[in-house]
């Protein structure tokens, strides 16, 4: 599988976002937000090429979600949900090129005890970026290796101007592009802007009345859940050994559903780095001298088991889960981390990876950020549901594989009460 394959996925999920309501009667005002911003590109590494301001110009589609029924939209204050497609020129086109991105976002309102003009925005989806690092014609942009990356956007927007159907705002934020270690380097770009934008669509105002209602209609409930999910994924050992190869996982999970809103679970994973497993079986570096029993069975060696807690937000027919685990077997990262973090000289390496504390720190804790789009709409509770999900997997923060799942999710022991409370 080609590494495209998975992230225009994510394009897929992009386009869905602002579907996510099953309605067909949705009469929900419509609004579309240009936008500039301006900001620096950091440096990514020594040497980093020199960058002048970096400028974006993007595009938002959305609606405000207002559907009584949508217990997600409820708690978070009925956010606005769409896709925001942008082009990035980072400071230096020569090196650094272009971005052409597709995201999802969310919006959400912040500090409304003091204010109404405070909005906090969070985008995550594709971007297609046309200039990357190459050893002999790049070698000093070592931030981006691949044409298709993850792309990450967090924004607070403040309302400075508003008219019925006109909104001038002005924001600050950070934005990040990065592969999801499916190839080395792989620095990311990272970024501080400030924006300019206008959102251009009228406002939906909920009347005193109608607020009445969605308060009654808030419900209480809680569900058990059980979850199995499959994944493949990719990624490389280290800059020398830079040729992507398979990641295969399943994992299994329970917990409960909040509100049909909040998902929380713990579980454990499984996992099998086809990266490993060659290495071990090719007697590569540092085989035969510290781990040379690794041959008798590559196969175990180049597994993985841990445990995990998760906790997602369900949002219809999407939801965004972050994971924090415990590696309990993961034999081979010893050799893994020497490599990945070793310098090399002209292709031999100089020096290897220290197994510190730090190393003993991400050897130990993973996490994972995934996107999920599920068939069935969240909020109606399905019996029996499933998903498509992409995700970056992490050792503590650092990227260790992208990959793509599909998983199934059963819910049962329904329980529910009104929420009686009215202000």
């Amino acid at each position: 599988m080609k590494h495209k394959g998975y992230y225009l996925l994510i394009f897929f999920i992009g386009i869905k976002v602002h579907s996510q309501i099953s309605n067909s009667t949705d009469k929900r005002p419509f609004f579309v937000v240009p936008e500039i911003l301006i900001g620096k590109t950091g440096e990514a590494n020594t040497g980093f090429p020199e960058t002048k301001l970096q400028k974006s110009f993007f595009v938002s589609f959305g609606r405000r979600s207002r559907m009584i029924d949508q217990q997600w939209a409820i708690l978070l204050g009925y956010p606005k949900t769409g896709v925001s497609l942008g082009v990035t020129d980072f400071g230096n086109t020569e090196k650094l090129g272009m971005a052409y991105t597709v995201m999802p976002f969310i919006e959400v309102g912040i500090f409304r005890k003091y204010s109404s003009r405070w909005n906090l925005n969070i985008g995550m989806g594709s971007s297609y970026i046309d200039k990357q690092f190459h050893p002999d014609t790049n070698p000093f942009n070592q931030a981006v290796t691949t044409k298709i990356n993850w792309a990450f956007r967090s924004f607070v927007y403040y309302d400075i101007f508003k008219k019925e159907a006109l909104n001038w705002r002005l924001g600050f934020g950070y934005t990040h592009y990065s592969n999801g270690h499916t190839r080395l380097p792989n620095q990311g770009l990272n970024s501080f802007l400030v924006s300019l934008s206008s959102n251009i669509g009228k406002e939906d105002k909920t009347s005193d009345k109608d607020r009445i209602i969605q308060k009654e209609k808030r419900i209480r409930s809680s569900e058990t859940y059980f979850s199995g999910r499959i994944g493949i994924g990719q990624n490389v050992l280290s800059r020398i050994y830079n040729d992507k190869k398979e990641v295969y996982s399943i994992a299994l999970s329970a917990g409960k559903i909040i509100n049909r809103t909040f998902k929380f679970g713990a579980g454990f994973y499984y996992r099998f780095y086809e990266q490993y497993y060659d290495h071990i079986n090719e007697n590569g570096p540092l085989i035969s001298e510290q781990v040379p029993n690794f041959r008798d069975n590559p196969y175990r060696y180049a597994t993985n088991l841990g445990f995990f807690a998760s906790t997602e937000f369900l949002m219809g027919h999407v939801g965004v889960e972050i994971d924090l685990g415990i590696n309990i077997y993961k034999p081979f990262y010893k050799i893994d981390w020497q490599l990945s973090q070793g310098y090399f000289f002209k292709g031999e390496y100089t020096r290897l990876g220290e197994l510190d504390s730090y190393y003993q720190i991400k050897r130990t804790i993973s996490s994972k950020l995934e996107i999920k789009y599920y068939l069935f709409n969240t909020n109606k509770s399905p019996k029996n549901n499933i998903y498509i999900g992409a995700s970056i997997n992490a050792n503590l923060g650092q990227a260790d594989f992208s990959d793509l799942s599909l998983g199934y999710v059963y819910r049962f022991n329904f329980k529910e009460r009104k929420h009686t409370r009215s202000n």
